[in-house]
């Protein structure tokens, strides 16, 4: 064969190939941009978002949508350049989604528990905004502490020697001078039967810190006589809370607390309601624009960022709790402006 010939042959073979390895060779990295959003007081595949039994509800109007990213992963070089060029996505490192000592099973149930321990943190918060009284549980207990077998998740704690106890600083407080080896009383309720007592031998704690280990994390929950079931099948992450809060809040008031409007909103609550800032501000409000919203409840702590992302005609109100969120669609609704971001 000529040179010719092997040159063009050469040359083919090499456009396979750099063809094969652009279309199968994976990259580190993963794709972020716009995920689906839900509206928190409508119904998805057939069954209300966030349901409320065993207590007087009052009907709803307009939306209050949860925002959410999506994030594409196993991506090859020609995937990874064509949605970098789209505009619609960026790149990220995937080991900050996918951690290399991690399965995917283990990050995908990671993002389930976040995502229940916000729906946790939700109900508190807008249970305890509408005035109901809340109690001390155990939300954890570790694996192999001086707890383990004797409290159990869910338990109610009382009291620690005597001393009552109302919310998490409570309980660090009582054993903030403890040592390991010391002997505490701690007085809890299991469901529905009596209080009971039982003193624990303290261990060490797993930071070295020379105080007394007892092996429970503690968590405010509300101390109410009906059901809340939040479900969202497919979600993960804990930036939902928001908007399930303010959902929960609009079905058990009279009243329309979106006056009819197409509000939409991020942000992780805790069960104080207080409001933290979240990442992908600028996906979730492309989402959230695209399907009809004119309003958009953001962290404080992402103003910034959503100032210099907003899409056109999307009206940012600044939110640091709760209370907040819900003063500023009251405003709304008597024609008020609200602080915006």
């Amino acid at each position: 064969m000529s040179r010719r010939t092997w040159t063009l042959l050469t040359s083919v073979v090499l456009v396979v190939v750099f063809g094969m390895l652009g279309a199968f060779l994976p990259v580190p990295y993963v794709a972020l941009g716009p995920g689906p959003t839900h509206d928190t007081l409508g119904s998805y595949e057939g069954r209300e978002v966030v349901r409320i039994d065993g207590t007087k509800t009052f009907p709803t109007a307009g939306h209050l949508n949860m925002t959410t990213v999506s994030v594409v992963d196993q991506l090859s070089v020609f995937n990874a350049l064509a949605l970098w060029a789209s505009g619609d996505h960026a790149l990220a490192p995937r080991e900050l989604y996918f951690p290399p000592d991690k399965s995917e099973k283990e990050v995908e149930r990671t993002n389930t528990k976040a995502f229940r321990s916000s729906q946790t943190a939700a109900e508190t918060a807008a249970l305890k905004h509408l005035g109901y009284p809340t109690r001390l549980v155990a939300d954890q207990v570790v694996e192999g502490s001086p707890a383990e077998g004797v409290v159990a998740p869910d338990d109610e704690l009382i009291s620690a020697d005597g001393t009552s106890l109302s919310d998490p600083q409570s309980l660090i407080d009582a054993l903030s001078d403890t040592k390991p080896g010391q002997r505490v009383t701690i007085r809890f309720k299991h469901a529905d039967q009596e209080p009971r007592e039982a003193t624990i031998e303290l261990g060490e704690r797993p930071d070295d810190k020379q105080q007394g280990f007892l092996g429970v994390q503690p968590a405010l929950r509300p101390n109410a006589n009906f059901d809340i079931d939040i479900r969202l099948p497919n979600v993960g992450g804990p930036s939902a809370g928001l908007m399930f809060s303010l959902s929960i809040v609009d079905k058990l008031t009279p009243g329309k607390l979106t006056a009819g409007k197409f509000v939409a909103g991020t942000g992780e609550i805790d069960p104080a309601g207080e409001v933290g800032r979240i990442g992908g501000i600028g996906f979730k409000m492309v989402k959230a624009r695209e399907a009809g919203a004119e309003i958009f409840l953001t962290p404080e702590g992402n103003c910034a960022a959503a100032k210099s992302q907003a899409p056109s005609g999307m009206k940012l109100i600044k939110v640091s709790t709760l209370d907040d969120a819900v003063d500023a669609l009251n405003a709304l609704e008597n024609g008020k402006s609200p602080q915006s971001c």
